[in-house]
């Protein structure tokens, strides 16, 4: 049965910033069977693609005047293990954090420092999302995607995905050709707590917790990020919006000579990341509100929707930030999200 194309559809429910906007044209799509038969719609040729997951890395500043692909791939599914690592075959379409605690459930730890990132699995290695001391390119293993050119499914291994900081390919070169439709996890068969990140040592440790499971440091990351960051049904919101900054040593050096609480970690290559909620702060901005967009109170890489703003408002307060920053500290924050 061919996929439904629905027209005109609110996109409101769509986006965890919860803007609204209209597509022009929207599918929900279950695997490749549907993708292909979407390039066969003479309604579609020539109109621009938007790939929808969870909505949880976007903002919608305008209608859409194309095609939006909703990917709802399901499944979870053990298929081997090679070089000292479980491997697990998850669909585009399934909820990453109910599937980090899925996965734990089964035996399959080494995701859980990854625990309530929002959004959906295939939308994982686009941004080569990453917290608390892991990254999902260190337990990947490959994808299969959808050429839109070449109409065709494609095997993807972590050298062609190219991963780095919150990038990888579908960032850049691939941006808007290929639909993720499954991910391949490599999780560890001897597994080995990653608990060194300052957050997550402090929270064990205010437990009592010495020699950790995976278990508890899943509830330990939950804990943190829930005292942290909005609950997107709650307060319209998209994470972190802004990546931290990397400067170069020297760099780092002038900036700490003019602000010496400057809070900044090394990085291997003489290279230092630096926290873009501590210049954010700095510049004067954490908890301020812009009509009906703000900065989070409690954590400044954070915008949000105080009620009924537009894409358009948040992004004002969005360039508003990257522009003060820059204009204190010679930094030009980057955007996360997806801005449409």
């Amino acid at each position: 049965m061919p996929p439904i194309l629905e027209e005109r559809v609110s996109l409101r429910g769509f986006n965890t910033f919860g803007v609204e906007a209209r597509a022009r044209f929207f599918c929900r799509v279950r695997g490749a069977d549907d993708l292909a038969a979407l390039a066969a719609e003479p309604r579609l040729v020539g109109l621009p693609r938007l790939v929808l997951g969870g909505g949880s890395n976007l903002l919608l500043t305008k209608d859409f005047e194309g095609l939006v692909i909703k990917v709802e791939v399901p499944g979870v599914r053990d298929v081997g293990a090679a070089d000292g690592a479980w491997h697990v075959e998850i669909g585009a379409g399934e909820n990453w954090h109910d599937t980090v605690e899925r996965l734990l459930a089964m035996d399959r730890p080494g995701l859980e420092n990854l625990a309530l990132i929002p959004g959906r699995c295939g939308a994982a290695p686009i941004q080569n999302i990453g917290a608390y001391g892991l990254e999902l390119a260190e337990r990947f293993a490959s994808l299969t995607a959808w050429d839109l050119e070449t109409q065709q499914a494609v095997r993807m291994s972590t050298a062609e995905c190219d991963f780095g900081y919150r990038e990888s390919a579908f960032k850049r070169g691939l941006a808007g050709q290929r639909v993720i439709l499954s991910i391949t996890l490599a999780l560890p068969i001897k597994w080995q707590p990653v608990a060194g990140y300052a957050d997550v040592a402090h929270e064990l440790k205010a437990h009592g917790t010495q020699r950790p499971t995976a278990r508890e440091i899943f509830d330990a990351v939950v804990a943190i990020r829930r005292r942290k960051l909005p609950d997107p049904a709650v307060v319209g919101n998209a994470g972190s919006f802004f990546k931290n900054p990397i400067v170069s040593r020297d760099e780092h050096r002038a900036l700490i000579a003019h602000h010496p609480s400057l809070v900044g970690y090394p990085l291997s290559g003489g290279r230092v990341k630096l926290a873009a909620a501590w210049l954010i702060d700095a510049a004067g901005l954490k908890g301020a509100t812009r009509g009906r967009a703000g900065v989070f109170e409690k954590q400044a890489l954070v915008l949000v929707n105080r009620g009924g703003a537009t894409g358009a408002e948040i992004l004002a307060l969005a360039r508003e930030v990257q522009e003060k920053v820059a204009e204190k500290f010679g930094i030009w924050l980057e955007p996360e999200p997806v801005i449409v």
